[in-house]
């Protein structure tokens, strides 16, 4: 058995029409846990406001953590004749929890005699807390996880980078630009300098996905009345699995220690890669191939909540789900509804042959 198209798109169109901003994801945890009770899940809102659902009584548990907050950004929500739905969070990941949501909607019978399919719907995933995903990663023992984001409807996401931001502040009295000294806007630079050099360093013969990323994300000063003056900086790395965060701390600590700039540290997250030959990887490739596609694994620069779980899950792990990466956050965000179908159909019948292989 599996679920009518059109339900599973409509499933999608209302999910993205409602607005779901981290930390306000009220509205769309009500409706999701209603859509899962009226069909075939048990489900409820937990302490954390995650919308969990649950189908299958069997021995093995897997669990399809995906999320439902959208960065901020009013995009008109529409179908276009191509069958292509634009708004906030069609891609980034209301696509891969719809498709996780369809997909378990529509196991067969003996699917759910072997298994337990958990579907969380995390919140504020797109905030630094990661709230939901923390709170789940202490509820279940899963055999399998999935994570919803999009890969493509033939990608399998296996890894994703490490992250830490570092904040950058300079204060110090005001003086005449004619004379000696140096501004709080000539010592952020410096410092900013500095780091980006670290990282430019770090693993610099490699490809991507092994070295340090930098990018100033913030930056800003003041001048109170004329007698000090205030400049500050936000930078993000994305780190590689070499680095853990507390080790780029503790280099960029060092590489300031001379200069008057206060530091702070936050968002640390590790990097994680995952193998990519197991049980999951395998029914998910087998299932590709059935539709046609040629199966292609992926690591991702960014960072997600497979960061968040992995140490706490060391089980086969994959991020999966329709759509194109590349326009997530952005103000072209969209989504073709037909390779949502596609992503249902392949889910579907990977979960099918994962909890029924031979063990």
């Amino acid at each position: 058995m599996s679920i009518d198209p059109q339900v599973a798109r409509d499933l999608l169109q209302r999910a993205v029409q409602i607005s779901s901003l981290s930390g306000l994801e009220g509205e769309i945890s009500a409706y999701l846990t209603e859509w899962m009770n009226a069909h075939g899940f048990r489900a409820h809102v937990d302490e954390a406001g995650n919308a969990v659902g649950e189908r299958g009584d069997g021995p093995l548990t897997v669990v399809l953590l995906g999320h439902m907050d959208t960065v901020p950004g009013d995009i008109p929500v529409r179908v276009d004749e191509g069958e292509v739905l634009h708004g906030r969070g069609s891609v980034d990941a209301k696509g891969s929890l719809c498709t996780f949501m369809a997909a378990v909607a529509g196991l067969p019978t003996e699917a759910l005699e072997a298994a337990r399919f958990v579907v969380v719907s995390a919140t504020e995933e797109e905030a630094p807390s990661s709230k939901g995903a923390r709170f789940a990663r202490t509820r279940y023992g899963p055999d399998f996880v999935l994570i919803g984001e999009p890969s493509g409807v033939f990608g399998l996401t296996l890894g994703y980078k490490g992250r830490l931001v570092v904040k950058l502040r300079v204060h110090k009295d005001n003086f005449h630009t004619a004379g000696e000294g140096t501004s709080a806007a000539d010592d952020l630079t410096e410092a900013w300098f500095r780091v980006r050099a670290w990282a430019t360093g770090i693993g610099e013969e490699m490809g991507v996905f092994d070295r340090v990323q930098a990018t100033l994300q913030d930056l800003g000063g003041d001048s109170a009345g004329g007698l000090t003056q205030t400049a500050w900086a936000s930078v993000g790395l994305r780190l590689p699995p070499a680095l853990t965060p507390q080790q780029a701390q503790a280099a960029i600590e060092k590489v300031l220690a001379d200069l008057d700039v206060e530091t702070s540290f936050t968002g640390h997250e590790v990097a994680v890669r995952h193998p990519k030959d197991n049980a999951l990887t395998r029914a998910l490739r087998v299932a590709i191939r059935a539709a046609g596609g040629t199966p292609t694994f992926k690591v991702k620069t960014g960072t997600s909540d497979m960061n968040v779980v992995a140490g706490h899950w060391p089980v086969p792990t994959v991020a999966y789900g329709p759509g194109d990466s590349s326009l997530d956050h952005t103000p072209e965000e969209r989504l073709d509804l037909r390779e949502y179908d596609q992503a249902v159909s392949i889910l579907t019948a990977a979960l099918t042959r994962l909890v029924l292989a031979p063990r």
